[in-house]
């Protein structure tokens, strides 16, 4: 099966823009529909409490035809038009989707940060995890969030096999990000997250990416917006993950990021996997 996730930072910019960016971000959405994914995972939607509206649906449609949508949107006491994350899979699946939450900080489990989709064999989550912010002023509650998360993750394992993805907000490694000696301290690259992330893999999870390229440098999957020259240089950060638990790790096939051209921010990330 082909999985696709990707942190489209705004999917009504996106798909009813006018800039520039929401032109390169269209240009994305169609090159994951050529690939013919069973599944796409896409976070940080922004959309209202209400979802995508017909308008979105109806693009969507256009754009790819023949799959199903489900959501999850960021509600009250949470920020409105924050966060959120989507899912659109084949025709001819039929999972069961759930809307977990994990006990997490307040206001994190109403942020629409999650969404689940049980099949007979196996989970497929993704999440949207909470940055630790400027300042680092939502570290605490970000390492709490990633105790719940890995305990919900775990949960699931017990159950099935699991495949998540998602924006996971780290940098595991220095190895993953073009500039560790500068980022020590940085929110996504702080001592605390690393080591969460580390608990995560060894709670009975696998990095697909470095299961398949353990030692392979300048791979990243998020370059600075606002700073026009990291996608030039590739001064970016590998933060965005296929995990699948260890007892599938060998079934991986392929683990890769999907060019976006010259659009900085988060690039889409694929997972072919024999299940």
């Amino acid at each position: 099966m082909k999985f696709i996730s990707w942190n489209i930072d705004s999917i009504n910019a996106a798909l009813t823009g006018t800039s520039k960016r929401a032109g390169e971000t269209r240009e994305v959405l169609h090159k994951i529909a050529g690939l013919s994914p069973d599944i796409v995972a896409i976070q940080e939607t922004k959309l209202s409490k209400n979802g995508p509206t017909k308008k979105h649906l109806s693009i969507l449609d256009e754009i790819f035809p023949s799959y199903h949508v489900v959501w999850r949107s960021s509600v009250e006491p949470a920020r409105k038009g924050y966060a959120g994350t989507m899912y659109l899979y084949r025709d001819g699946l039929t999972p069961q989707v759930t809307y977990p939450k994990i006990d997490a900080p307040a206001p994190m489990d109403d942020e629409g940060r999650m969404i689940t989709l049980e099949f007979p064999d196996f989970y497929v989550t993704e999440v949207y995890t909470p940055n630790s912010g400027s300042g680092l002023k939502r570290l605490d509650e970000r390492q709490v969030w990633d105790d719940r998360y890995r305990e919900y993750l775990q949960s699931l394992d017990q159950k099935k096999p699991v495949i998540a993805s998602g924006d996971f907000n780290v940098a595991h490694e220095p190895i993953d990000l073009a500039h560790p000696e500068n980022n020590h301290h940085s929110a996504g690259f702080t001592d605390e997250e690393r080591e969460h992330f580390t608990k995560l893999l060894k709670a009975g999870f696998t990095d697909s990416f470095r299961h398949l390229h353990p030692e392979e440098k300048g791979v990243y999957s998020w370059w600075a917006q606002r700073v026009i020259t990291s996608k030039q240089n590739n001064s970016g950060w590998r933060i965005d993950y296929w995990l699948v638990s260890d007892r599938i790790a060998e079934q991986i096939q392929n683990s890769s990021m999907i060019d976006t051209g010259e659009r900085r921010d988060h690039t889409p990330i694929e997972l072919d996997i024999d299940l």
